[in-house]
């Protein structure tokens, strides 16, 4: 009977071992769910990805707290979340999911921040779709303690990059990030002109105030975790505005 005991204890250590270890570098937050069962509220958004199953993002998608969202550097970042089950009765234990930070979910002032105000700073909070959300929660819960990690994309093919604007206001929505996912710094070369750097507009949209129409475009692009990948002429001559134009290249995961 000893002998059963100390087993039970030992397998019970081992438990708690491995549940500290899976915890270890994790973050603590919250989540709630938006956009309706079939995710169509969550299209669009704050990084600009527009149709989210076109720009390859689907339905795993969270708006972030402004404490994460970071002014929009955080958009296309990957994250795995899984609900804090010793803290709430509404998690599906056993679970976790990987989310792709695709909006912002604003704060708002009017309620407190821990009663409605769920995205007031400083809290670290995960407004995710509800198809996803429903993963790790249980719907009626509503909101559930998480605990959440910054984790590599994946992504399927190159870099994809989206021409918009005008002749001298060129807008260049960046898509399809591998690794960290977002983006830090980018610079563009057309062929009649030196190397420049962009700027951040909003989200993931980045501009130049160059005359750019009717040049090849090479883009320089850094990710947040300081690698940078070169993509020659992924923009050719002919490119009208309002085209997308996906590279052979990629970061490395």
């Amino acid at each position: 009977m000893a002998r059963k005991v100390l087993c039970r204890l030992l397998v019970a250590a081992v438990a708690a071992c491995l549940a500290a270890t899976v915890r270890a570098g994790w973050l603590r937050g919250s989540a709630t769910f938006y956009g309706g069962a079939n995710a169509a509220g969550t299209m669009g958004g704050a990084c600009g990805y527009g149709d989210l199953y076109s720009a390859g993002y689907g339905t795993d998608t969270a708006a972030l707290s402004s404490a994460l969202f970071n002014d929009g550097a955080a958009c296309g970042e990957c994250y795995q979340v899984q609900c804090d089950q010793k803290n709430s009765q509404w998690c599906k234990p056993g679970v976790t999911v990987t989310v792709t930070a695709t909006n912002l979910c604003p704060a708002d002032y009017s309620q407190p921040s821990n009663d409605g105000g769920w995205c007031n700073p400083p809290r670290q909070h995960f407004d995710m779709s509800q198809p996803v959300w429903e993963k790790i929660g249980v719907y009626s819960g509503g909101i559930i303690p998480v605990f959440f990690q910054r984790t590599a994309c994946v992504k399927q093919g190159g870099v994809r990059f989206t021409v918009t604007g005008s002749n001298y206001f060129v807008l260049v929505l960046i898509t399809n990030v591998a690794g960290s996912g977002s983006v830090k710094a980018v610079w563009v070369k057309g062929s009649a002109t030196d190397r420049m750097p962009m700027a951040r507009n909003w989200g993931a949209n980045w501009q130049s105030l160059a005359g750019l129409a009717g040049q090849a475009l090479t883009f320089g692009v850094t990710s947040t975790d300081g690698r940078t990948v070169v993509v020659p002429d992924v923009v050719p001559a002919w490119w009208k505005f309002g085209q997308s134009f996906t590279s052979g290249v990629q970061f490395p995961i």
